[in-house]
């Protein structure tokens, strides 16, 4: 089994509304996502995300460092971040994994991660997601899920094909 760095995206100054990998090469057999993010505005909260410009549906347990839940919405879940107003210079970090992204079956994607932050409220999540499309994996957008949200200045994913 081999780990390939395809590439590594840095939000610069200003902050980004999304993170975009394009033009995925076809040579593995699995993708695996790293990312350490923080928001520009807001509090802390899920980074969604797209394959080839398509949603699909997600099923995630969730801690809040106070109570616990199980729900599933029509979104792909890759992790959280950490919110603006969480403890200063903090970022939550993340791993998703997409399995058997050149086939021509819906994907599943697993995906845990934490926000960070000196108090209570630090969230914790681990998600299965399936998209809605058989297609290979040839693009790959993040977001943060919230009202104008972006990535903060220095948050990074890091996309690896395993093969």
């Amino acid at each position: 089994m081999a780990m390939t760095l395809v590439s590594t995206v840095t939000v610069g100054s200003g902050g980004a509304a999304s993170i975009q990998f394009d033009n995925i090469a076809q040579t593995g057999k699995d993708l695996l996502i790293l990312t350490s993010a923080r928001s520009a505005s807001g509090g802390a909260w899920e980074i969604t995300g797209t394959i080839n410009s398509s949603g699909g549906t997600n099923r995630n347990l969730e801690g809040t460092g106070s109570s616990v839940s199980s729900t599933s919405a029509s979104r792909l879940l890759f992790g959280y971040f950490t919110g603006a107003t969480d403890t200063a210079s903090t970022f939550g970090n993340s791993m998703a994994y997409i399995s058997n992204y050149t086939s021509s079956l819906a994907k599943s994607i697993s995906a845990d991660g934490v926000s960070e932050n000196n108090a209570t409220a630090a969230y914790q999540q681990i998600s299965a997601s399936s998209t809605t499309s058989t297609a290979a994996v040839t693009s790959i957008t993040l977001t943060l899920r919230g009202t104008s949200i972006n990535f903060a200045e220095f948050s990074t994913a890091s996309l690896y094909i395993i093969s």
